[in-house]
């Protein structure tokens, strides 16, 4: 029920171009200070265009699947096969539950993609490069995983992207190709950093905030029910809940998942085999 397959040629790199509300924030501060300019009575309405563009801005910073901001990944690409869906697991690697987790996956033969916070990987190398030695794929999560990631400048954006990158890239030799902003969050600086470094975001299709909710039997209806191919699916080896018996609450979830995965004919891919991989014509 997993499939992994060599490492496709990368494509090529990509570059940053403004989407069209990027576009049309800079024409409405453009206008807007011209009609200052022109008319200082008009600054009432001035201001008004400014504030709202700023609060749609903030709306495609704090809403993690659209693309407003720029692309997006909350689905596999059209060309990836059908039947395929993509298990991700964020915010390790943890000493305590990424070994279990990888223990599940492989009793399970299973392969997913671990978006792992560069200072974890740093922290414990040799789990990092186990996680690739059992056929999943690293990627970035940021540097620290920051709670206030979403609101950081340019070079402090750009310094946790690429700070990961490089501590991924370091331990595990294989530099990763997608990034998973902290929590999903993030602003107008992200994606021409991701251009730069040649990574594409990716959010989800449905998640069960298992780094919250201590329910494992409803965490997995929320991850299952209305689950199809092409969904990327989000649990958590970091930060996880426990349940009332203080185990990690991923090790309850994955189970049930990968059985219901197993049952309606889904097949798990890692994100780069998913996009290297094309379906039937």
């Amino acid at each position: 029920m997993s499939a992994s397959l060599p490492a496709a040629e990368a494509p090529p790199r990509r570059t940053w171009r403004a989407t069209a509300l990027l576009r049309g924030s800079i024409a409405v501060h453009a206008l807007a200070g011209a009609a200052l300019l022109a008319r200082p009575a008009a600054w009432p309405w001035a201001l008004g265009a400014v504030v709202a563009d700023h609060l749609l801005i903030s709306i495609g910073g704090l809403l993690p699947r659209n693309r407003l901001l720029g692309p997006n990944m909350s689905r596999l690409p059209p060309g990836s096969p059908p039947q395929a869906v993509a298990l991700t697991v964020d915010d390790g690697p943890d000493p305590q539950v990424t070994p279990q987790v990888l223990a599940l996956l492989e009793a399970q033969g299973v392969h997913a993609t671990f978006f792992c916070i560069g200072s974890q990987v740093r922290a414990h190398p040799g789990l990092a490069r186990e996680i690739l030695a059992r056929g999943h794929d690293v990627e970035n999560h940021s540097e620290r995983h920051l709670h206030r990631f979403s609101l950081l400048g340019p070079q402090s954006m750009a310094d946790e992207v690429l700070r990961a990158q490089e501590s991924i890239a370091a331990v595990t030799g294989v530099a990763p190709r997608f990034f998973r902003a902290p929590a999903g969050l993030r602003n107008p600086f992200l994606e021409p950093v991701l251009a730069r470094a040649d990574l594409q975001l990716v959010s989800w299709t449905r998640r069960g905030f298992d780094t919250v909710r201590c329910d494992a039997a409803g965490i997995t209806r929320r991850l299952t029910r209305g689950m199809a191919g092409g969904d990327i699916l989000l649990v958590h080896d970091g930060h996880a809940a426990r349940s009332a018996a203080g185990t990690p609450v991923v090790l309850g979830v994955l189970p049930a998942l990968i059985q219901a995965i197993s049952t309606q004919g889904l097949t798990c891919m890692t994100l780069r085999t998913a996009c290297a991989r094309p379906g039937p014509a």
